[in-house]
């Protein structure tokens, strides 16, 4: 059974362009899935997908209109984590503001947390 918690939060700005490409991709009615996975150059890194299905140990909140999933796995790592989106002139993209990240790397996707390290791979 899915629990209500909030793990992460979802600026105002990075809920209205996650709705838009949402619309966009025809994603109506699917939950964000935000996720911890293996690699990078720090040893773990974020992703963020549409998913149509909840899994038992999810935690699940609801901001600015979406449905927010996350494992009850992923959960301590990215406790507390906020996602935004910036625009500049050189375009836009999302940024995540992670307090249990002790390095990152400077892509912004690739970080490490003080139990869990992960498996670094080498950059390019």
């Amino acid at each position: 059974m899915t629990s209500k918690k909030q793990v992460i939060e979802i600026t105002q700005a990075a809920g209205f362009h996650i709705n838009e490409m949402m619309e966009h991709n025809e994603e109506q009615g699917s939950f964000l899935r935000v996720v911890v996975n293996g690699g990078g150059c720090s040893g773990l890194s974020y992703g963020m997908h549409f998913d149509q299905e909840k899994k038992e140990d999810d935690f699940e909140d609801v901001q600015h209109g979406l449905t927010i999933l996350v494992s009850r796995e992923d959960a301590p790592i990215l406790m507390g984590t906020k996602i935004d989106y910036k625009q500049s002139l050189m375009g836009g993209g999302f940024t995540i503001d992670n307090p249990n990240a002790i390095a990152s790397c400077g892509c912004g996707t690739s970080f490490r947390t003080a139990k869990r390290e992960g498996t670094p791979e080498v950059c390019e």
